[in-house]
């Protein structure tokens, strides 16, 4: 590698915080004017864009080189040097109703592993920081996954399929299937958070169908240096093509990919046509 990872981890953090500050300038404030259907029940608003479009300058600032996959505009080709994957805002449905949850999400892929990951959560001031063989971290303090063993007294996230209703059914029957074997089940509506819950221990476990690979992939680093294991459905590796993800702890990861495989019995559902 040309420059070592605390170069790209520093350059990630600015890129956060420069569009934290235009997230948290609109907060509030947005007109149905200034709010756009992309497709049934996803979002977009001009504040996605700026955030997007400032986080891009930024990196591209220190490396105009680099490739990008960004949610609202750059789509790369996959590349085997580097590649940025952002989220400006994850969490727009929860932005634009002024419901207090959502974050940036900023990613690093080299030769196709996620080497640098950062999320932040502009309303709490949390920013959440991973480096490959480096650990996880929150506000500079070293963090980890939860050490309950205990099923039925853990918090387990999830996230509605809401752009994919026509699985409904098959996602209410895991949601109970899960309940019927944990504490409780919670749902944010930011993907990114809920990984970021798992790495810091605020819950065991978190399972989704059908996200984007931005949704994922800062988070996903986050919970493997946090001492977690995330997979796709199968178990193995493909959840930022699949967007179909399981992680937590190894014990609740393990309960929670057992009642997927048991619900879909087999039948692995991926974002390809189907």
């Amino acid at each position: 590698m040309s420059c070592t990872k605390s170069e790209f981890l520093n350059v990630a953090i600015a890129a956060a915080q420069r569009a934290s500050d235009i997230i948290i300038r609109y907060f509030g404030s947005l007109s149905k004017e200034e709010i756009t259907l992309k497709q049934a029940s996803d979002y977009v608003t001009h504040v996605d864009k700026e955030s997007e479009q400032a986080i891009i300058a930024t990196v591209r600032e220190k490396f105009p080189d680099h490739c990008f996959l960004a949610e609202e505009s750059l789509r790369d080709q996959e590349s085997d040097m580097y590649r940025w994957i952002i989220d400006p805002l994850d969490g727009t449905t929860n932005y634009i109703h002024g419901y207090p949850i959502f974050a940036i999400s900023i990613a690093l892929e080299y030769r196709k592993e996620i080497i640098t990951g950062v999320v932040l959560d502009p309303l709490r001031n949390e920013l959440f920081t991973a480096e490959k063989g480096s650990g996880a971290y929150l506000n500079d303090l070293p963090i980890r996954i939860s050490s309950t063993r205990d099923a039925e007294s853990s918090l387990v996230a999830t996230g509605f399929p809401f752009k994919r209703k026509e699985i409904i059914d098959e996602y209410l029957a895991l949601f109970k299937s899960v309940l019927l074997r944990v504490s409780d089940l919670r749902r944010a509506g930011a993907a990114a958070l809920d990984l970021a819950s798992v790495a810091s221990g605020r819950c065991e476990a978190f399972f989704e169908i059908g996200l984007s690979p931005w949704d994922i992939a800062a988070g996903s680093l986050l919970v493997r240096e946090a001492g977690g294991i995330i997979t796709d459905f199968r178990g193995g590796n493909d959840y930022l093509k699949t967007g179909n993800v399981v992680a937590g702890n190894y014990l609740l990861h393990g309960v929670v990919l057992e009642e997927v495989q048991r619900v879909f019995k087999g039948h692995v559902f991926n974002n390809e046509g189907q």
